[in-house]
């Protein structure tokens, strides 16, 4: 139906999106609405993070492409509905971005990735609509530690900061001895949100991505872990039936094996 040549133009790929969305298209495509396809929009984006994480070039490609089919879907469906298609978004995205690059697209100057940000919060305040809160464009379904990280950004670009890192290590110490001294359930996990809050600020500092750093935890922990298992099962060993000392004794050997 296509050659290799129109797959790879856009305008192809819309089409083929328009035409599952067509009166005699694809029953299940035709029965999606913006809101039930939230799920796979936040799915295909972790995938895209993982892929990022993995370092894996051809799963970036593919995954990449399976979030770009959930844009153009939910452009046709706007489409469908009489709201905007996707040469809006197009055509949105890419005035907002010459907009916010006068240092390129226009008079303005900008030597370093410094003062691009500032000129970038600048120009977005003044977009913003008047008496509207610095924190009001965050996305509230955001993961909470990315989300904490990303108030945080603002908050310091408005002046809302310690002048430097430790101030925000003494929180840290401070926030420890609060959750110690939390007399019940209620407070233990309003200390332990403040802990973590704390956390994300240090990442911020540091100019860690606390998300990242968090999956990459995850998997290290993931890889030790089976790697216990598998040395039980080499030895002939069940890991539940270790004390806790021969648990953590095989722990630091995985930890010397895998990494």
């Amino acid at each position: 139906m296509y050659s290799q040549e129109e797959m790879k133009k856009f305008d192809t790929f819309a089409a083929i999106i328009a035409r599952l969305r067509a009166p005699d298209g694809c029953p299940w495509d035709k029965e999606q609405t913006h809101q039930s396809l939230r799920e796979n929009m936040l799915q295909e984006c972790y995938e895209v993070l993982d892929a990022l994480d993995t370092g894996e070039k051809e799963k970036l490609c593919e995954e990449l492409g399976d979030l770009l089919l959930e844009i153009v879907l939910q452009a046709q469906i706007a489409k469908d509905n009489g709201e905007f298609d996707i040469s809006d978004v197009v055509k949105g995205i890419a005035e907002k971005i010459v907009r916010r690059h006068p240092h390129i697209f226009g008079t303005k100057k900008a030597k370093t990735a410094d003062e691009v940000q500032h000129n970038w919060e600048e120009l977005k305040k003044q977009e913003r609509k008047k008496d509207a809160s610095v924190m009001e464009s965050v996305p509230k379904h955001m993961p909470a530690l990315a989300y904490a990280l990303e108030i945080q950004k603002r908050a310091a670009r408005v002046g809302f900061d310690w002048p430097d890192i430790s101030g925000v290590i003494e929180k840290l110490t401070e926030e420890v001895k609060e959750y110690q001294e939390a007399r019940n359930q209620k407070e233990k996990e309003l200390e332990y949100g403040d802990l973590l809050f704390t956390l994300a600020n240090i990442a911020r500092r540091e100019k860690i991505e606390p998300e990242a750093a968090l999956r990459e935890a995850n998997m290290r922990f993931y890889r030790r872990f089976t790697r216990m298992e598998e040395l039980c099962r080499e030895r002939g060993t069940s890991f539940d039936k270790l004390s806790f000392d021969e648990q953590n004794a095989l722990w630091e050997e995985a930890k010397r094996g895998v990494g």
